[in-house]
Formats: structure tokens, C-alpha cells, sequence
């Protein structure tokens, strides 16, 4: 199933810092889900029911506590594809090049943070997206729910969504340099991160 267009990037907004346009965004996001997937949008309603009625400031004390001092679910993929090792130093200068190379503008952010690296799977072509999505965005989205299971923390609901949604596009398998298309490997393959301009 494949997500509307704009929805990586409308999810992205939700992993963003709140401001005062968080419920807006908030509301287009479910507005593009639509009923295309029930399992996703049922997620998005769950953060939606536990943020519906949080002030500005409890939303942005959340939102620290969960990523912003809890390594294990830093939204940086390269930080979970690669923790200190100098790979991911070339991911965030290949991925400045495909942020540049799709117009998308940089935040403060890093390149590999989820707020960039959405919007980039919206902007891929499709086969592009796949392969990017497989080898390296849904590998560490995945480890950063592991930072949220059993915590009762609303942002855990975002992170799900997003996961069925990945998975329901591009699948599950993670394709290295060597091999087939439909052939799978059980690991990605770390320091050849596989999406387009990466050799």
C-alpha cells in the first residue's frame, strides 16, 4: 500500500519540536492517512487522544524527555544505524547531497534527523525510496521504539504508525550491494547504507 503524498513529510512535523502549529499539523497528518491503513490510523488517533488536551509546554517537556535525553531513541537513523562510528559521518555527507539534490532545505538539525530524512522518502522516486527505506529508515526507526516500549509515552503511537506504514510500502527486506531483487538478508549492511548517490 502506498502512503498519500506528503504523508513522510506531514509525519515528520510530529517529530519535529512542538510550536504552536503542532495540532495543525497534527490534524493533517490523520488527514492524509485517511483510512488508507486501520492499524496506522489507529496509532495516530491514540497520540492524537493522549496530546489532544497538553499545553504547548507540556508537549515540548515531553518531547525532550523522549528524544532529546533518551539515547536509545535519539531520532538521528544514523545514530542507530551507527552509533560513534565514523560510517555515519559519510551517511550525513551523503545525506546532505540528497537533501541538495531534492530541495530540501536544511534545519538545525542534523541531515539524519527524522525531520529530514522523511521528507526525503517523499521526494525519492519510488525504487529510490525503497531501497533508502529498507537499508537504513526502518532499521532505526525500529530501535527507536525499543527505547519507548512499555513506558506509556504518547510519541510511542508515532513511531508505530509510521513503522506499519514503512512496512506496508516498502516491505521489510533490506537489499545490500550484492544482492538479487526479492532476495533477502537478515542484517542491513551497515556501512553501505543503500539509496541513491551512495557507491
Amino acid at each position: 500500500m502506498k502512503a498519500h503524498e506528503g504523508f513522510y513529510a506531514a509525519i515528520a512535523g510530529l517529530l519535529a519540536y512542538p510550536d504552536g502549529a503542532f495540532c495543525r499539523r497534527l490534524a493533517r497528518c490523520r488527514e492524509l492517512l485517511g483510512r488508507g491503513d486501520p492499524q496506522a490510523a489507529a496509532h495516530l488517533a491514540d497520540f492524537d487522544a493522549a496530546t489532544r488536551n497538553s499545553a504547548l509546554a507540556d508537549l515540548e517537556e515531553l518531547y525532550a524527555r523522549t528524544f532529546d535525553f533518551n539515547p536509545q531513541c535519539a531520532l538521528e537513523i544514523g545514530w542507530h544505524l551507527f552509533g560513534a562510528d565514523s560510517n555515519r559521518g559519510a551517511l550525513l555527507v551523503r545525506l546532505r547531497d540528497e537533501l541538495a539534490r531534492h530541495g530540501i532545505q536544511e534545519s538545525w538539525e542534523l541531515p539524519d534527523h527524522l525531520t529530514h530524512v522523511l521528507p526525503l522518502v517523499d521526494h525519492m522516486s519510488p525504487d529510490e525510496a525503497a531501497r533508502f527505506a529498507r537499508a537504513c529508515v526502518l532499521p532505526a526507526v525500529e530501535k527507536m521504539l525499543t527505547g519507548l516500549e512499555g513506558k506509556q509515552n504518547p510519541y510511542e503511537s508515532v513511531l508505530r504508525c509510521l513503522v506499519v506504514m514503512l512496512r506496508a510500502e516498502f516491505g521489510s527486506e533490506v537489499c545490500g550491494p550484492d544482492a538479487s531483487p526479492g532476495q533477502e538478508e537478515t542484517q542491513p549492511r551497515a556501512a553501505t547504507p543503500q539509496f541513491p548517490g551512495v557507491r
